[in-house]
């Protein structure tokens, strides 16, 4: 017989430490938003002269990259919850 079907799974409250990871995620993700609208709107504004659209195609390639790390830090925020939360309870439904 399989001891983890006898057992109820163990169940830690992590309280503030919980807390601090949500609010340190969320942070990145608000200062990883600002980052994408800053490279969007320089690479814009630098299409306006001849002279400075080479620069602003790589502002909007960097703003491309920052618009692939926002799903990447939700990803990482939800494993590490999910990992030192095991069986506690559910995280919250909000995106970052």
């Amino acid at each position: 017989m399989d001891d983890s079907t006898t057992s109820p799974p163990r169940r830690w409250r992590i309280g503030h430490g919980e807390l601090l990871l949500r609010h340190r995620y969320e942070t990145a993700s608000i200062v990883n938003d600002i980052l994408i609208a800053a490279w969007f709107i320089a690479g814009s504004i630098m299409f306006f002269q001849p002279s400075t659209s080479t620069l602003g195609t790589w502002m909007f390639l960097f703003g491309s990259i920052e618009l692939a790390i926002r799903p990447s830090i939700r990803l990482i925020r939800h494993f590490h919850l999910r990992r030192i939360q095991a069986a506690g309870p559910p995280e919250s439904d909000h995106d970052f």
